[in-house]
């Protein structure tokens, strides 16, 4: 059957929104219908099954949140220093912070991912590649920290990132962002600054 692509990316988004407001639980093909103002059946005709919606979700948030061509651009063009490195880091818990959303869907996707394999499989992929690229791109842009450094920072910040979304007067931005710099600057030595 033909689909409407831009029909099929309202549905996953929609998805997504249901899933950040309502939880797993709450995902159902009406609760998207609803959601992506869409006649009542439309999502049942594009996705197989609910697992389907749920892994076409989960692809969805991470394409959403990529940073754009310019954010990719700057890790390379500044100094390879901690102080940019921090400034990077604070760049990109601020760009995940702003799809709300997204992330709180994405925090759903995994509690759900626990009780469905081909779901855990997905996010264990994406995930996965998400830390490489972050690893890779760290130490190919002559950032200093080693893997291990960025493995960790993002560690910290994914949790600083639940906070700042689930209960965000625990940190507060201006806090956060403090929290950050210090975190580089304990991570990555000042003297691997190039």
């Amino acid at each position: 059957m033909r689909q409407n692509l831009a029909r099929r990316a309202a549905l996953v988004d929609g998805a997504i929104e249901v899933l950040a407001r309502d939880g797993a639980r709450g995902l159902t093909f009406r609760a998207v219908d609803i959601e992506a103002d869409v006649p009542k059946g439309t999502a049942s005709n594009y996705f197989t099954n609910r697992d389907d919606l749920l892994n076409q979700a989960g692809g969805r948030i991470y394409e959403r949140m990529r940073p754009d061509d310019e954010a990719l651009a700057r890790m390379t063009a500044g100094p390879a220093t901690r102080e940019h490195t921090a400034e990077l880091v604070r760049e990109v818990v601020e760009r995940v912070t702003s799809f709300r959303t997204g992330y709180l869907a994405l925090l759903e996707l995994r509690l759900e991912a626990t009780r469905r394999p081909q779901l855990r499989a997905l996010l264990t992929e994406r995930v996965g590649a998400d830390v490489r690229a972050n690893v890779d791109g760290h130490l190919s842009s002559g950032l200093p920290g080693d893997a291990d450094a960025v493995r960790m920072i993002y560690l910290a910040t994914n949790w600083l990132v639940v906070e700042r979304l689930t209960l965000p007067d625990v940190f507060p931005p201006e806090q956060a962002a403090d929290l950050i710099t210090e975190l580089v600057k304990r991570l990555i030595p000042a003297d691997a600054e190039g």
